[in-house]
């Protein structure tokens, strides 16, 4: 079974496009929703109490998002330290997921693909990408925040140009070019 990595910048409509993959079958694994889920296992919840303490966590055992953000954009080494927790832990649930699955080959989105240096674990790399003055638009209504909130989200991406050299396959979604057609050509070079 083929691993292939979907990516894009921000509000690119990635997640939108994964839903068309999950129509054709194709088993998707979205990697912030499996790492928040990580955040809950005892052994890395113990290590995140150990580094940050118990005021990290709220009484009903959820994570307590705003303070470890607080704590994770302050200072570089706490982001190291949640790193070298979560992504050994998160590649392990891939791999335990990939051998449930039956597909000839199945997605692993994630929006940091490239920021993180992931590509070398993947056959095979789809980049959706979007203008930015659409991104910026659907990320505003999406999360009803300002603009200059999303510019510095964007900011700390690559930039789409760097992504497409890297990427195997590209995905355009501005409006203009149907997506169905472009998913089921990708699908079929895959299959």
């Amino acid at each position: 079974m083929k691993k292939v990595g979907i990516t894009g910048n921000i509000g690119s409509g990635k997640s939108y496009v994964c839903k068309m993959f999950e129509r054709l079958g194709i088993p998707v694994f979205y990697s912030d929703d499996e790492t928040k889920k990580l955040y809950l296992i005892p052994s890395v919840k113990e290590q995140i109490i150990k580094r940050f303490g118990e005021e990290v966590y709220f009484e009903d055992g959820t994570l307590n998002r705003k303070l470890l953000s607080y704590h994770l954009f302050k200072n570089e080494e706490a982001m190291k330290f949640i790193e070298s927790v979560l992504y050994p832990a998160l590649n392990q649930h891939f791999d335990e997921w990939c051998e449930q699955q039956t597909s000839p080959y199945v997605l692993y989105e994630s929006a940091i693909l490239f920021e993180k240096n992931y590509g070398k674990y993947f056959d095979k790399i789809i980049f959706v990408s979007a203008p930015e003055d659409i991104r910026l638009q659907r990320v505003m209504e999406r999360d009803d925040c300002t603009e200059e909130n999303v510019r510095s989200r964007m900011r700390l991406q690559m930039s789409e140009e760097t992504k497409i050299s890297k990427a195997d396959f590209v995905i355009y979604n501005d409006g203009d070019k149907a997506l169905e057609p472009q998913v089921e050509t990708i699908d079929k070079q895959l299959s």
